[in-house]
């Protein structure tokens, strides 16, 4: 009995990550059109259309939101320890480097400016080596 209920989570798992995937996907292209569609796919000077894909982008964000939170309770103790401290380092690497830039900028330290784009990636570099720090140290 137990491999059965062993198997039907394997299965939930794999699902809620599959589904989390395909909502990742649809965001990154909804955020593609709403920033590169006013230049290629319609007339910049068209603020509708640009509103619209701005609408459409958010409304898939809650819905990657909602795909990540399932994702999350579909995995196993361990595995959303490890997601759970990846999350928090890579909030607080996110909050601490913004908040010192600002500062820094503020300053008039900043020889050139950052474009917003560097802090996502940052947090996205940041997750995924958590990420594997946490499936070494819990091997």
């Amino acid at each position: 009995m137990q491999a059965h209920d062993e198997t039907g989570a394997y299965r939930v798992s794999i699902k809620t990550a599959v589904r989390l995937v395909l909502w990742t996907l649809a965001w990154a292209a909804t955020l593609a059109l709403a920033k590169f569609g006013p230049g290629l796919l319609w007339d910049s000077r068209q603020p509708a259309a640009s509103w619209v894909a701005v609408a459409v982008n958010f409304a898939v964000g809650v819905g990657w939101i909602v795909a990540f939170a399932r994702f999350l309770r579909g995995q196993d103790e361990f595995q959303r320890k490890i997601i759970q401290d990846a999350l928090a380092v890579a909030l607080g690497v996110g909050w601490v480097s913004a908040f010192a830039y600002v500062v820094a900028d503020a300053a008039g330290l900043v020889a050139y400016d950052v474009d917003i784009a560097v802090f996502p990636v940052l947090l996205g570099v940041v997750y995924m080596i958590t990420i594997l720090v946490g499936k070494l140290r819990y091997r």
